[in-house]
């Protein structure tokens, strides 16, 4: 898996206006910031994102993701 198949994983079920994932190829790290998670909270924005890798990370072809999620609005706030 590598950090651009993860990438088009992720958009095709999120709307991302902005996604980043960088990784050795086991432990990735993604900044994903989507309308989606208006309202969200923080554990339910992470469900959501692994709930669009769906049996990737069940059969432990991504190994670990650590995540931060934003709204568009949080993210314009980030600078």
């Amino acid at each position: 898996m590598t950090a651009d198949q993860i990438e088009s994983i992720i958009r095709a079920g999120l709307p991302c206006e902005h996604i980043e994932v960088t990784g050795d190829g086991r432990h990735w790290a993604a900044v994903i910031v989507s309308p989606a998670f208006e309202g969200v909270r923080s554990i339910a924005r992470h469900q959501k994102v692994y709930a669009t890798l769906g049996a990737r990370i069940h059969n432990d072809e991504v190994h670990a993701l650590s995540m931060k999620t934003y709204t568009p609005a949080e993210w314009a706030r980030q600078g």
